[in-house]
């Protein structure tokens, strides 16, 4: 029995295929029908799944080269963030963001638009400015920011639907240190009032909460140690420092957490929420997110903290962060600034999928979109609705895999469907 990280989905692949090098995914993708690529198995649903055959990337996890004229790294698509991150900072580089862990494959990120946070931050694939995939021919092809353009945007969040993916290259800036600063207890009524500020305060800013009291209980600030940053005080409206380090989900132990308490480190050990050796998360639970428009955040979080009753049961902790807009035609983010609200629960399945629709509905007005990696029951036709280059990406999967090789339930639902 194969299941993903957090044991909740198990796999229903007949055969798993983990070829070492790009020569060998060729001749799997060219021989085989129905397949899937599959990364580090951390989505909650069946999008990285098939009726037949899964090739892991998981022995594609080399850096190939750092390219310090462009300010580039090549990789292959299935080493992880924390693989690499030490090394890119030897040389005096650093990645513009990363998710709360880093135990993640960096085609699999990018693939399903996962993010960090920040204000003025894309999400990890904004880094990306070229790629090679294998079609269904077995043949390589390489795109780039520069040479494809708008094919470019389609493809790069592309879900697993258009081949395997097989090296990536992403855009590199220098090497930076950032310090944590965190406080508990911040009013809801700080956040109605200055929500835009509390998000701007840090480089990365999270807002960890489970719905209850009109009180967030913890706010992460994460920002660039430079010259003049200081310290930030005890109170941060209305929240009070922190006087330890601490789990986002507050009774667990912080020990897998990336240091805290204003202590500098380097971008990759301060950027996540947790260490790379260690459990991310709880490990045994179930994950939704749902991004809205910036603009309308506030009222966002408003609508369900009055379901907070409704919510808390199943909850082991709620994140709110913030993500740039970009130009990925199946990015949440595509040509909005948005908020996204994470959801980390229970592992009592039949609970939260009574609990989704829900949540969804109360977002509704806002024009949300789900993780294409987590768990959500918006409707097809809906999602069709809210992204407009939908019809584009379908024109894309005819012309890049019309015999169907990597689609799966989940594409045929969410997508075809």
């Amino acid at each position: 029995m194969r299941t993903n990280w957090a044991d909740n989905y198990q796999y229903q692949a007949k055969n798993l295929h983990q070829p070492k090098t790009v020569a060998e995914v060729q001749a799997l993708v060219k021989k085989m029908d129905r397949q899937k690529a599959l990364g580090s198995c951390h989505c909650f649903n069946n999008i990285a799944d098939s009726p037949a055959n899964q090739i892991s990337t998981e022995h594609l996890n080399k850096v190939i080269a750092v390219d310090e004229k462009n300010h580039t790294v090549t990789l292959e698509a299935g080493a992880r963030y924390g693989q690499f991150a030490q090394e890119l900072d030897d040389h005096g580089y650093a990645l513009h963001n990363l998710a709360s862990l880093t135990h993640i494959s960096v085609a699999g990120a990018c693939a399903t638009a996962t993010h960090g946070s920040g204000i003025k931050n894309g999400n990890l694939a904004t880094a990306v400015s070229a790629l090679e995939m294998v079609t269904p021919d077995g043949e390589l092809l390489t795109l780039s920011r520069d040479n494809d353009g708008e094919e470019f945007n389609g493809v790069v969040v592309g879900l697993g639907a258009l081949g395997i993916v097989t090296k990536m290259t992403l855009d590199l800036q220098p090497t930076f240190s950032v310090r944590q600063d965190l406080f508990q207890d911040l009013p809801l009524e700080a956040i109605k009032d200055n929500f835009e500020a509390i998000m701007s305060s840090g480089y990365s800013v999270s807002l960890f909460t489970d719905w209850q009291n009109q009180v967030v209980s913890q706010v992460w600030v994460k920002r660039k140690v430079e010259a003049n940053t200081q310290s930030m005080g005890t109170d941060f409206y209305g929240a009070k420092a922190a006087t330890q380090n601490l789990h986002p989900i507050t009774r667990l132990s912080p020990e897998n957490c990336t240091e805290q308490m204003g202590v500098a480190g380097p971008w990759y050990e301060r950027l996540p929420h947790f260490k790379m050796g260690f459990t991310p998360s709880s490990g045994k639970e179930l994950q939704s997110e749902y991004f809205v428009p910036r603009e309308n955040a506030v009222d966002a979080i408003l609508a369900l903290e009055k379901k907070g009753d409704l919510i808390f049961p199943q909850l082991m902790i709620s994140e709110i962060r913030c993500i740039a807009a970009d130009n990925f035609w199946m990015s949440p983010c595509y040509q909005r600034d948005c908020m996204a609200i994470h959801f980390t629960w229970k592992q009592n399945t039949p609970e939260v999928l009574q609990l989704l629709p829900m949540i969804e509905a109360e977002l509704a007005p806002f024009k949300v979109r789900p993780h294409w990696g987590k768990l959500f029951t918006v409707a097809p036709a809906v999602l069709h609705e809210r992204y407009e280059k939908l019809p584009d990406f379908l024109q894309l999967l005819k012309k890049y895999d019309p015999q169907g090789k990597f689609r799966n339930a989940y594409l045929d639902l969410n997508i075809y469907g």
